[in-house]
């Protein structure tokens, strides 16, 4: 069961992590990776152009996301091409036919630790930051901004740099 499973129950914020020797860089706020903008594809986007865009960039996975800020889900470079490759989906279908739609949230003011135990299981996470929006009436709602994809090599290239000796 998930609930006898310290891990997931760290990973999805029930349980604060018990770790006796936490490295130095364990409390330390996702927030200090300076993670650069993430390209974000909308849901009509073809696979086609997602393949373009994210090789003439240099990426290898993105958001997407709706008009409305709702995390749909990542494409990824490899995936798209795979399913296209083998019939499971077309040049000319939109990305909500590739797009894994399980993926990790982590928040700025998360730690790295949490990031830690998520990239244990997955190839990345998404960060997102909450903000309060506020309508014409005074109504307001929180949305979800993705702010990043942060991955084990990001995670691994900020410890290396700031290596306490």
């Amino acid at each position: 069961s998930k609930f006898l499973n310290d891990k997931w129950m760290t990973e999805n914020g029930f349980l604060n992590d018990v770790q006796e020797h936490k490295p130095w860089w364990w409390n330390i706020k996702v927030q200090k990776l300076n993670l650069s903008a993430p390209l974000i594809f909308l849901p009509e986007v073809s696979c086609q152009k997602a393949i373009e865009i994210l090789q003439e960039r240099g990426y290898d996975q993105a958001p997407v996301v709706a008009e409305s800020g709702l995390i749909l889900g990542m494409i990824t470079l490899s995936n798209t091409l795979t399913s296209v490759l083998s019939g499971n989906a077309q040049f000319s279908d939109p990305v909500t036919k590739v797009i894994y739609d399980q993926f990790s949230k982590i928040g700025l003011e998360d730690n790295l630790g949490k990031l830690s135990c998520i990239l244990e299981n997955d190839h990345f996470a998404i960060v997102v930051h909450e903000q309060m929006q506020f309508k014409g009436n005074g109504s307001s709602f929180t949305k979800q901004m993705v702010f990043g994809v942060v991955t084990a090599m990001d995670l691994l290239t900020f410890i290396s740099r700031n290596e306490k000796k």
